[in-house]
Formats: C-alpha cells, sequence, structure tokens
C-alpha cells in the first residue's frame, strides 16, 4: 500500500516542524524473517540514536524507557514508528509528553492506541484509479499515457493499483520508450500466477510476472545474488556479507548489488547496506527454492553464518579480552574485508549488525545447532554493555534448547546463567531465579566454582529485589567461599563488595565497612579504579545511614575523583548528588546548595532522567539568602 513511503514521505517534508530531531525504527511487525522487535530493543536503539554512553544507559528495562521518555520530553521531535504488530508493541515507545508528534504504520489497524492513546487512525487503501493514473503519467508523461488509455487500464488493473507494481511496471517502460503500453499489459495477461505476499490476502493481481521482469534482465551472477538474498536472516545486507552469502569476491558482489539496485530489486538505504521489501523478499525466496537445490541453499547460509560468527568473536574478544574462546571456521576473504581492529570498531560493528546477530541464532537454530550456540556466545558480552536485554532473553533461550538437545551440561549452565541475567533485568524475577538456581547446580556437577559463583552473585541480586537479604547475603558469602577456593581475586573483591552491600541492607552497617574495606584492598591490588569508586561509594552510603555524615562526605569525594578520572560523567553526577545529600544531612545547607547545582549541569549534560529529584531537593532549599 505503500505506508512507509508514505510516512517517510510526509516525515521529511514536515522536518522543519521537529527542530529537536527525528526518530525512525522498523518495529518489524511483519518482517520476512526476524522476530518483531520487542519495544525494550527499540527504545535502546533510541537511546543510542541521542548518543549516549552506554555507561550512562541504565541497566534496568523499566529504567531506559523513563531514561527516554525524559529525554523526549523537552524536545519536539518527531518519531516514525515503521512495520507495528500490535498496539502493545507501540506504547512503550510514546513519549509521556505532548511537545512530539508520533507517526505509526502496520497492517492492522492498531484500535487499542486510538481508544486508549487519542490517536488518530488514518487507513490506507488501494490507489484510486485516478491516483494510479497520475502515478504513471508522472513516471512516463502524460502524452504516452493518454495515447493507450485501454493498456493503462489493464496494467492498473493487473497491478492490483498497488504501488509498488505499478512503480516497477512504469520503471520497465520508463527505460524502453519505443515500446507500446499494450506489451506490458500483455505481459501482465499472459502470467499464470499470482505472488499473494500480505497476511491477510488483500493483495490480487499479477504482481509476481512483474517482479519477473526485472529478475529476468539480470546477468546470471546478480540473478543468484538476488535468489539467495532471501536467506539473509537480517533487516539488511552489508557487501561483505553478500559476498560471502553468494561465494563472490567483495569486488564482484559489490558490482552485482549495484546492479541489483538499478533494477529497482534492492536499494541501498546507508553506504553499502542494501534492503529489500518485503514483497521481493518474498519473491526471491520462491526464486531460490525454485531454481537453488537444498545443498546449495544450506551451503550459502553456512558461508554467511561462518561470516557473521567470525566477525561477532573477534569484536567480542576486543571488548571483553577475557572472554572464553570459541573455536572458529577459517575466514572467507569477504569476512576479512569487514574485521574490526579496534575497541571502537567493534562497538560501530556490533551496533550496525546487531538486529542481524539476534535473528542469525534464531535462523541457525534450525539445522545449525552449533553455529546457534556459538553465536549465542559471542553476542552476550556486547548485548550486556547495550543493556539489551530482550535480545540476550532471545538469544540464550536458544542458547537453553540446543544445549538441551546436544545434551552439554557445560553449555547449559552458561546459558541459563545467562538466560537468567536477561530474566533479573528485565524484571521478571521469579523466571530468573529459576533459570540460575539450574545453572548453579549445573555448574556445581560440572565441578566448575567460578562458573557456580558467578550464578550465585547473580541469585543474590534476584533475592535481594524480592526483598530476601539474608538470603542474598548467603548466597554472596558462597560465591566469596568459591573465589577464594579458585584464587580468582577480581570475583573475591566484588563477593566482598555484594556481601557488605546485603549486610548494609540488613542494618548492620558496621560489618558492611569490614567487607568494604577488603574489597577495598584488593581492588587496589589489582588497580582496579572502577572497583574502588564504586567501593568508596558504597562505604559512604554505608556512613550515612550511621549518621556519620562527615565520613560519609570523605567516601564520596574520594569516589567522586576516581569517577572523574575515568571520565566517567554519569557517575560523576550520581556521586555529587549523593555528595549534597550528605552535606544537607551535615547541615551545611550552601555547601549542598553548592554541589547539587553542579549535579544538575552534570546530569543534564548526560541526560539522566533522575536530574528532576535533584531539582526538587534545590527547590526545597528556597532562595539564597
Amino acid at each position: 500500500m505503500g505506508k512507509t513511503t508514505l510516512a517517510v514521505h510526509w516525515a521529511h517534508r514536515v522536518a522543519h516542524e521537529f527542530p529537536d530531531g527525528q526518530l525512525y525504527v522498523n518495529l518489524r511487525g511483519f518482517g520476512p524473517a526476524a522476530s518483531a522487535m520487542a519495544p525494550g530493543e527499540a527504545v535502546r536503539g533510541f537511546l543510542d540514536a541521542f548518543q549516549l554512553s552506554p555507561r550512562r544507559i541504565p541497566d534496568s528495562a523499566e529504567v531506559q524507557v523513563a531514561l527516554y521518555r525524559s529525554l523526549v520530553a523537552t524536545r519536539r521531535m518527531l518519531l516514525v514508528l515503521d512495520n507495528a504488530r500490535d498496539a502493545e508493541q507501540v506504547r512503550p515507545l510514546l513519549p509521556g509528553s505532548p511537545g512530539s508528534v508520533v507517526l505509526v504504520t502496520g497492517r492492522r489497524e492498531l484500535t487499542g492506541l486510538v481508544t486508549a492513546d487519542a490517536a488518530h487512525s488514518v487507513t490506507l487503501d488501494l490507489l484510486p484509479g485516478h491516483d494510479a493514473h497520475r502515478l504513471m503519467e508522472q513516471r512516463l508523461g502524460p502524452e504516452r499515457v493518454a495515447a493507450e488509455p485501454e493498456a493503462v487500464e489493464e496494467i492498473i488493473t493487473r497491478c492490483a493499483r498497488l504501488p509498488l507494481a505499478l512503480a516497477i511496471v512504469t520503471a520497465h517502460a520508463a527505460a524502453r520508450p519505443a515500446f507500446p503500453l499494450a506489451a506490458f499489459a500483455r505481459q501482465l495477461r499472459e502470467a499464470h500466477r499470482r505472488l499473494d505476499v500480505l497476511s491477510d490476502d488483500d493483495a490480487a493481481g499479477d504482481v509476481r510476472a512483474v517482479l519477473s521482469w526485472s529478475y529476468h534482465a539480470l546477468s546470471p551472477d546478480a540473478a543468484r545474488m538476488f535468489r539467495l538474498f532471501g536467506l539473509h536472516p537480517g533487516p539488511e545486507v552489508s557487501v561483505a556479507s553478500a559476498a560471502c552469502l553468494a561465494a563472490l569476491s567483495v569486488a564482484h558482489a559489490s558490482s552485482t548489488l549495484t546492479e541489483l539496485s538499478r533494477s529497482h530489486l534492492i536499494f541501498e538505504h546507508l553506504p553499502g547496506r542494501y534492503l529489500c521489501h518485503d514483497l521481493l523478499r518474498v519473491y526471491s525466496m520462491e526464486r531460490t527454492h525454485r531454481d537453488d537445490t537444498d545443498d546449495e541453499r544450506r551451503a550459502a547460509s553456512r558461508r554467511l553464518m561462518d561470516h557473521y560468527l567470525h566477525l561477532a568473536c573477534t569484536a567480542s574478544r576486543l571488548i571483553e579480552p577475557r572472554q572464553d574462546p570459541v573455536a572458529l571456521p577459517p575466514p572467507r576473504p569477504a569476512t576479512e574485508a569487514e574485521v574490526p581492529a579496534t575497541y571502537d570498531e567493534a562497538l560501530a560493528w556490533f551496533t550496525a549488525e546487531r538486529q542481524t546477530l539476534v535473528a542469525m541464532v534464531e535462523s541457525a537454530a534450525a539445522g545449525f545447532d552449533g553455529r546457534a550456540r556459538q553465536l549465542a556466545q559471542a553476542l552476550q558480552g556486547f548485548l550486556c554493555l547495550r543493556g539489551d536485554w530482550d535480545g540476550l532473553a532471545t538469544v540464550e533461550r536458544i542458547a537453553v534448547a540446543v544445549a538441551q538437545r546436544a545434551s552439554d551440561p557445560a553449555a547449559l549452565a552458561r546459558a541459563r546463567r545467562n538466560l537468567g541475567q536477561a530474566e533479573f533485568r528485565l524484571g521478571r524475577f521469579d523466571e530468573a531465579r529459576e533459570h540460575l538456581h539450574h545453572a548453579v547446580d549445573l555448574f556445581r556437577h560440572a565441578d566448575d566454582p567460578l562458573g557456580q559463583a558467578g550464578a550465585l552473585m547473580f541469585l543474590a541480586r534476584v533475592r535481594a529485589r524480592r526483598g530476601h537479604h539474608a538470603e542474598a547475603l548467603d548466597h554472596a558469602r558462597q560465591a566469596l567461599l568459591l573465589y577464594r577456593s579458585a584464587d580468582e581475586p577480581g570475583g573475591r573483591a566484588e563477593a566482598f563488595n555484594a556481601v557488605g552491600w546485603y549486610h548494609s541492607t540488613l542494618g548492620d552497617q558496621e560489618q558492611a565497612i569490614a567487607s568494604y574495606r577488603e574489597a577495598f584492598a584488593q581492588f587496589v591490588e589489582l588497580g582496579d579504579r572502577r572497583g574502588q569508586a564504586i567501593t568508596w561509594h558504597n562505604l559512604g552510603d554505608a556512613e550515612y545511614r550511621l549518621g556519620r555524615h562527615d565520613r560519609a562526605a570523605v567516601c564520596y569525594r574520594h569516589a567522586l575523583g576516581l569517577r572523574r578520572d575515568l571520565g566517567d560523567r554519569d557517575g560523576e553526577g550520581v556521586l555529587l548528588a549523593r555528595l549534597g545529600d550528605a552535606y544537607s544531612a551535615a547541615g551545611d545547607v550552601e555547601a549542598a546548595r553548592d554541589t547539587w547545582e553542579r549535579t544538575l549541569a552534570v546530569l543534564d549534560a548526560v541526560h539522566r532522567f533522575d536530574a528532576d529529584r535533584v531539582r526538587t531537593k534545590l527547590a526545597a532549599l528556597g532562595a539564597r539568602p
């Protein structure tokens, strides 16, 4: 129907009315291969669009939504939510303030948004006959259209008044100005089958015949590339991944993609990255199942998976050097063309390919279990870094199923632990507890004390969030013993911090301080300044709870200095807020006021959603004397 084209066209026309920018996301509600995008994934992408550092983005999915809404609240923006599945997918993405406009496209009537969220519904029908005529006149000229009225009517009818089909026919006709339009109408008339692609069977007309014209005009290599395009599970295809898919050199693949783009079968929406319309992707899948063998399709899928696996493992090692190595297939030359060499390059590659990688794990689980497990393992560190808990839950559920099919307890333990982490971050605490309990048992039976300790640390957090702080303390103590037995100093320091935190929540601040001091000594020995900063912050909180506000201020200042040295502006803002609290509790109103004013400058700069809390505290102090 041209929903996306209309939405984007209108968005460009009114861009000047939204001085703070536009946000666009394809929610993949009816995508051909990748699953529909979870709202949390869309929110995470919007936060990336605001160019926030990963350190400034909260772990909790709920708090990420709050941060996103706070960023949009003071702005006048246009949000285009394309290809929505239902109202539940859209609702978390709606700003909480009236300054912005949201444009949603979807194949279903989203009546829930109209009823509950005051949306205005605009229904697109097939192109009216006069608009279909205008489309053809604009592309072919009014004289040529007027010269063959019967052929024009037949073309419009055979194309079912679908804008995409008419656009393809007119593109072919424009490229052949000497051909009568009756020739194109005759070709449509002779087609024997239709391409029915829409979910509610509202497509009619010989659209397949229209698409076949472009396909049959391709060179053999470009035709094969188009057929294999449908095997790519992601929303977009890079030149290097296309080269691996078709077993071509990068240069040869680039030329075939250019040929496909000029034939209007794909389009280059970013330099070197190509998209394919749903109709055309379905047609490409039909062609590959008709013209390629099962072995050829399977070989192409394996090449593509190996391409992404090699790159994901390489990028993951740059982001998290301590990650367990994955046995990799030899890289293809096309893969080598994209290999990231630095942390920033790895982060950029993961960000660009995140949706494809998650979809690739889902695709690999249908016949390539080993690749699915390896890809999930390679993705885990990046998804945690980005706070993409929906994505992590998706890939780890698949990793759990794959490990169960393979009867691999070690892989199952890792997948259960990672899935428990994702469920915890998403606020599904009962599910998190179940997975983490399984992980602890599996690691214990596998005689893996470090894995068991890591699962216990997360299980402690789950129990604490449920208010079971004594149980959380017991889990943290067990983890500490395991880290000690395995002589793992980093884990031991983290466990001491956790033990201190749960003592503090239970009201035993002196014992908490003793544990924090053990953690701090270990972090100093390791040279871990981030761990030192966290521990100083925790010490300050314990001193504050004991009413020793001057001591708390000293701890906060130590932590503040370390956060500044690390360039952690987000952590700096949080600590300044706590330092102001300590000054206020000690009765030093002017020091509190000055500190909170500095806090606001930092929190506003990093777009922290909790800046309003500091404004409330400042307002309560009243005007300066």
